[in-house]
């Protein structure tokens, strides 16, 4: 990843809370934050949480664990499971956006902080193979929320 596109990705996301707060913004005032647009499919609020939870529990973990161990193990994170466990449509939207924007902004401020060096260091994502903490910011870039508006 270059410079420029390690710039792009941090705007990315740095740019998602305010970008879900936009596409979900119909959602809300029509009260459809958790309808389902198909029985196996996230609601928008199952979405939110899954985003809060995923930047903290996931990428949060996985890029200090990189930069504090060597080659670590980074478990995958069953988003899936988690849902049905926290009950996720039965959750406040408005505090998991909050809390998902805070736990983004504080991974980004510290990624933005590393040297190249640091960047590349790496480990062994389960369910994808050896990645660096470049490659898992350009990851987030494809596990972009979709939206049900």
């Amino acid at each position: 990843m270059t410079g420029e596109e390690f710039q792009e990705v941090v705007k990315f996301l740095e740019e998602t809370p305010a970008s879900i707060r936009q596409l979900t913004a119909e959602l809300a005032a029509n009260g459809e934050l958790t309808r389902k647009p198909a029985p196996d499919e996230f609601s928008a609020l199952e979405q939110v949480c899954h985003l809060r939870d995923l930047e903290r529990e996931g990428y949060g973990v996985r890029i200090s664990k990189l930069l504090t161990e060597n080659l670590p193990s980074l478990p995958d994170f069953d988003g899936r499971r988690i849902a049905r466990e926290r009950d996720y449509n039965q959750q406040d939207f408005e505090s998991a956006l909050q809390e998902f924007a805070l736990a983004r902004a504080g991974n980004v401020r510290m990624t933005k902080s590393l040297s190249p060096e640091e960047l590349n260091r790496s480990g062994v994502l389960e369910g994808i193979g050896a990645i660096t903490i470049y490659q898992l910011l350009g990851l987030e870039r494809l596990t972009k929320p979709r939206h049900a508006v």
